[in-house]
């Protein structure tokens, strides 16, 4: 009987504890916020590194040599494995002198140019087609070179650019030599080409060209400095331009003129041979 008492009472107290215990938690207040983020900052700070909580730099756990602290810093300069921005290879320079120097880049040495391009005209021209209006540029383009050698060319492209390529292409394979005498021609001429009237005479030294349009950026890339022209007729400035080279072409040197006076050749002495003297007795 003794030990069935015993069992009720056991029970009895545990019950009791158990209301306490939950009456003691209700009355206690929730965790805040800012508790939590104190408790976090604890927990990081228990599991940071010895050396981070003592005010040093922490220390990777990838090995000493991505360790950028002022220590390992201090070691790498002392050692100078590799050597500064400053000291890596300038003064030898074993790259430049290999490729030719920065500025050269190993590349060849720009060509002087032979011919001076003058671009004297560039037109927008269309064609009408079954799906409506194609655009092109047509150009003229003068080639000389400040000598006795001249050409023109006229030529159309899709852009400005290749049709000037073209015209100048053009104008290079169809140049022409240019007799001078002195710094003019040598005499007056006169050309029609299309409704193009153009009238060329010589003109004393000093006097320089007295042309305009096109036909003084024609003689501006030959060698002729100076020149008299008046541009009778069309406005044209394609048939201008055939027109100039025209009477260009068709001047005559004054050594094939007609009436010219032919340079004498000298007459070499002839050397006479000397007889031989008759005797009394031969008579």
């Amino acid at each position: 009987m003794a030990e069935e008492n015993v069992k009720p009472v056991a029970k009895a107290e545990e019950k009791s504890a158990v209301i306490a215990s939950a009456a003691k938690q209700s009355t206690e207040k929730p965790m805040d916020r800012h508790d939590d983020k104190s408790s976090r900052d604890d927990n990081a700070k228990s599991t940071a590194p010895a050396a981070a909580r003592n005010g040093e730099a922490p220390k990777r756990k990838f090995g000493s040599a991505t360790n950028f602290s002022s220590e390992n810093m201090a070691a790498r300069g002392e050692r100078g494995s590799r050597g500064g921005r400053e000291d890596r290879g300038r003064g030898d320079n074993k790259r430049g002198d290999r490729r030719g120097g920065r500025n050269g880049r190993g590349d060849k040495p720009a060509e002087e140019k032979v011919f001076e391009e003058q671009t004297i005209a560039i037109d927008r021209v269309s064609r009408t087609v079954k799906g409506g209006r194609r655009l092109r540029f047509k150009a003229l383009v003068v080639v000389g070179d400040k000598k006795s050698r001249v050409g023109v060319g006229v030529s159309k492209g899709r852009d400005v650019q290749q049709a000037i390529e073209k015209a100048t292409d053009v104008a290079k394979k169809n140049l022409i030599n240019i007799p001078l005498q002195g710094t003019t021609i040598p005499h007056e001429v006169e050309i029609k080409f299309g409704g193009a009237h153009v009238l060329l005479k010589p003109a004393a030294p000093g006097t320089g060209i007295i042309a305009g349009g096109v036909v003084r950026a024609m003689i501006g890339t030959t060698g002729i400095s100076n020149l008299l022209s008046k541009s009778l007729g069309s406005t044209n400035k394609v048939n201008i331009a055939y027109a100039t080279i025209k009477a260009l072409q068709s001047l005559v040197p004054r050594d094939e003129w007609l009436n010219a006076e032919k340079p004498k050749a000298k007459k070499t002495p002839v050397k006479e041979t000397a007889k031989p003297a008759q005797t009394k007795e031969a008579k």
